[in-house]
């Protein structure tokens, strides 16, 4: 999962379609990879915790490669499947799977290492998704007003779309939530 990661920070900058905008999306996670590795070597989580972090991770690099907005996902997966809209939908899909893969790793941290209820765990894993999902929403928004116009929608991605930061929390808040009903099953207290 590290090789992939590391193999992956570089790939997703080799010919990025806006080139002057990927540090904003593969900076960070190039800043806080080598912080991660060490906190997972201090606390350590399952496989299943950190393959939902990898594949997480892997995700928004794909993403960030394109921009977001211009995924050529309907091209990998062919005209079979119709999504109804001209909209490239690939950044919702990331914002639901950020939901949907925070929910283990988070509840088994609050579990293993902070000594909570599994349901208390849940709840905060919950709040944990439902916040930063918020708080990214305002970044965007926030960067917004220093970039060149054009640098700012290439960026956020809204394709016109004036309520997209709301549908962008609302897809990672159902991703979260049917996240739940499988995590209540795998995590035991340690």
């Amino acid at each position: 999962m590290i090789a992939a990661i590391v193999l992956a920070i570089p790939a997703s900058v080799i010919g990025a379609i806006y080139p002057e905008n990927t540090w904003l999306q593969v900076g960070p996670v190039a800043i806080l990879f080598v912080p991660a590795i060490l906190a997972l070597r201090r606390w350590p989580v399952s496989n299943a915790s950190a393959l939902c972090f990898t594949l997480f991770v892997l995700i928004h690099l794909i993403a960030a490669r394109w921009s977001y907005s211009y995924v050529p996902y309907r091209e990998w997966i062919g005209q079979a499947v119709e999504v109804g809209t001209d909209r490239n939908m690939f950044d919702r899909l990331v914002h639901f799977l950020f939901g949907l893969l925070a929910i283990m790793p988070i509840t088994e941290v609050g579990v293993r290492y902070g000594g909570l209820s599994k349901r208390v765990s849940l709840t905060g894993a919950v709040l944990f998704v439902l916040a930063i999902g918020g708080l990214y929403e305002i970044f965007e928004w926030s960067l917004t007003l220093l970039l060149a116009p054009q640098d700012a929608g290439a960026y956020n991605g809204e394709q016109g779309d004036i309520f997209d930061s709301q549908k962008d929390m609302a897809m990672a808040a159902l991703g979260a939530a049917l996240a739940l009903w499988p995590a209540t099953g795998t995590l035991t207290k340690h």
